[in-house]
């Protein structure tokens, strides 16, 4: 077998317009997840019981269901109830959904780590439990939340690649394009596999930067 050198300099420009979709849908899909991830694990801390089952029950259907049957739910199932979404942002949505149900475990986990004393010491002279949370808890679940936090962003972004199944222009459906109209599959795969390894590689490098500056509680 000849390495086709040419194809990949043919390929890598245009899996480079891919690589900046995929960053945008990773961002986008990140940031939402991250806010309805707190959300949700802040939720399941309140003691509300009915809010608590509401987020057991979603993180139970995310966690028990394949990402891909959801991304399906979101472009092909909404539209019958008159919900639509162009392909670029029912890819977002259906990561975010996805990545929130794992963000609210790692924050419920987080706060749930810190020893109960702090807690009922704080409750026993008279803190409610939403400034509990936010001004002793949570800044104490910074540090350890971020490698959680990173390794779900980390799956976020490659978890991107199945939306070349709905057409959505990411990094894999341009490779996949590529493929169609120049049959090198060894070359162009090899070349996806290091485009992904490189933005992974420095989303680990930018959390383990992150990681050293947070202060220890």
């Amino acid at each position: 077998m000849i390495f086709d050198w040419g194809v990949v300099a043919y390929a890598a420009p245009l899996l480079a317009e891919g690589v900046v979709i995929t960053l945008q849908i990773s961002v986008l899909a990140g940031i939402l997840g991250l806010l309805l991830g707190f959300a949700l694990g802040l939720a399941s801390l309140s003691g509300i019981r009915p809010l608590v089952w509401i987020v057991r029950g979603y993180v139970d259907f995310i966690r028990g269901t394949p990402l891909l049957i959801q991304i399906f739910l979101v472009f092909f199932a909404l539209p019958v109830v008159g919900v639509r979404f162009s392909e670029f942002w029912a890819g977002v949505i259906a990561l975010a959904l996805n990545a929130a149900a794992y963000v609210s475990e790692v924050v419920r986990g987080a706060v749930g780590a810190i020893e109960k004393g702090q807690t009922e010491a704080a409750l026993s002279i008279g803190m409610t439990r939403a400034p509990l949370l936010i001004h002793v808890l949570l800044p104490q679940a910074w540090r350890p939340m971020v490698p959680a936090l990173t390794n779900d962003m980390v799956t976020l972004t490659k978890n991107s690649s199945l939306l070349s199944v709905i057409s959505v222009y990411e990094l894999t459906r341009a490779g996949q394009a590529v493929i169609s109209t120049h049959f090198a599959p060894f070359e162009i795969y090899l070349l996806l596999a290091l485009y992904y390894y490189v933005l992974i590689t420095a989303l680990a490098t930018a959390s383990r930067w992150l990681e050293r500056r947070l202060p220890a509680w």
